[in-house]
């Protein structure tokens, strides 16, 4: 199933066209993927650790910063390209046509049955666990360098809160679908609840 978002140029596909889900399937807790469940955390919580102590081993800012970078970009490219694709099924890419428009495709997999390499529950748990709180965590160190006034280190927690962030905006439209979707959600339920309290007056006058 292809959905265009006309306001964006963002797709909604399913990952590798598969079919529907069934209702209510058990999800396996197993690690299946242990290789990418390691380094989904490993790289992050890397650079986040190098950010936190390089300057206790290492008096060259140009190595940390470039340390740091390091890791951030192999986080950026593995979430990106296998380990939201192999943990939780999702897949977020961006492609250009051939009147040189960019557009943006936002993939799911569902599987129609357990033994249909389902996903499992304690990966999902680790993947948004890392994708959530990662970059939550540059977000505060940006605020601390900005505030303790580490104007070089603005450029290194920048890079982190843009790259990780764009990860986790990505995963999000994957996960709820497209934002066309979203706001016409978001209208119904509003409309629903107007008529609701316009029932509920007519009928106390």
């Amino acid at each position: 199933m292809l959905q265009q978002d006309s306001n964006d140029d963002t797709e909604d596909v399913a990952l590798f066209d598969t079919e529907e889900e069934t209702a209510n399937r058990p999800k396996k807790s197993k690690i299946r993927h242990p290789v990418a469940s390691f380094f989904h955390l490993f790289f992050r919580v890397s650079a986040i650790i190098v950010y936190l102590l390089c300057e206790f081993f290492s008096s060259s800012f140009i190595a940390c910063m470039v340390t740091i970078i390091l890791l951030l970009s192999c986080d950026f490219w593995a979430v990106k390209n296998v380990t939201g694709r192999l943990m939780v099924g999702l897949r977020w890419w961006n492609h250009i046509d051939e009147d040189g428009n960019s557009h943006w495709v936002f993939e799911s997999r569902k599987a129609s049955s357990q033994e249909n390499n389902p996903i499992s529950e304690a990966e999902s748990r680790i993947f948004w666990l890392g994708l959530v709180t990662c970059p939550v965590l540059w977000v505060i160190f940006a605020f601390s360098a900005l505030f303790s006034f580490r104007v070089k280190w603005l450029a290194v927690v920048t890079m982190g809160v843009v790259l990780q962030g764009a990860n986790l905006y990505g995963y999000i439209r994957c996960k709820v679908g497209s934002r066309k979707n979203l706001t016409s959600m978001a209208t119904s339920y509003l409309g629903k609840q107007f008529l609701r309290q316009n029932t509920g007056g007519d009928q106390t006058s």
